[in-house]
């Protein structure tokens, strides 16, 4: 399913194994468990840095599941389970007291690319892998909570519009025109280590965690309504 590692001040999170990474409940339940673990572990200077091995970032919700339930009514039921169940996901990396950066190596589809845009920072690597939102050609309708992510992560407005209503699948260069990376990269392993490089600078800054989250909360009001999380302003601590 997903490891967490500790390495200094860097919390690794990982998506295992060389399948699809689908966003099953029990992948999900595997997820929210890492992260209130690195959440119950942080310091001043934890950062997350999450990716995954193979070919996929992850391919979004288990739809094969879903379709497996045995009539439209069932499937349905089985996937509102799933946005229902990943909603936390999103809330949890909003409210986590440290830094997150995604190092996306691979495809990141509809659940699974908002899986990495709820990260503070998404590098891609350049030479494979598109991130696509497939619900529009799937005739699926946004779960509200990707539609207030996408408006909150996602400057333009024509790239929200080519993501969500086009379809559009984007190599890393295009994502980084577009904003919605902050860099690209030849390999898997480059973009790891750019991910880290990163991580390590972020942590140097050794920031209070709480009012970290509670910055990054502000940012984001309407997504942190949607989702569920409440926004505080922390006493400072001098």
């Amino acid at each position: 399913m997903c490891t967490l590692e500790k390495r200094g001040d860097l919390f690794f999170l990982t998506l295992t194994g060389d399948d699809e990474h689908r966003l099953s409940l029990t992948l999900i339940d595997s997820l929210l468990s890492a992260l209130s673990q690195a959440k119950s572990q942080a310091t001043r200077g934890s950062v997350l840095i999450t990716t995954a091995h193979g070919k996929f970032f992850s391919n979004g919700f288990d739809l094969g599941w879903a379709q497996a339930a045995g009539s439209a009514s069932a499937a349905r039921a089985r996937l509102s389970q799933m946005v229902a169940a990943f909603k936390p996901v999103v809330a949890a990396l909003l409210s986590l007291p440290m830094p997150t950066v995604a190092a996306v190596q691979g495809h990141a589809a509809a659940a699974g690319f908002l899986l990495a845009l709820s990260h503070d920072y998404f590098l891609m690597r350049r030479d494979r892998g598109v991130l696509y939102m497939s619900e529009v050609d799937l005739g699926l309708p946004f779960p509200d909570y990707f539609t207030a992510a996408f408006l909150a992560k996602i400057g333009s407005v024509s790239g929200r519009r080519d993501v969500m209503l086009r379809g559009m699948k984007l190599k890393g260069d295009e994502a980084v025109k577009l904003g919605i990376v902050e860099s690209a990269h030849d390999s898997a392993e480059s973009t790891v280590e750019a991910a880290v490089r990163l991580g390590e600078q972020l942590a140097k800054r050794k920031w209070n965690g709480d009012v970290y989250a509670e910055i990054r909360k502000s940012l984001y009001p309407e997504l942190c309504s949607v989702v569920g999380v409440a926004v505080a302003t922390p006493k400072a601590k001098l």
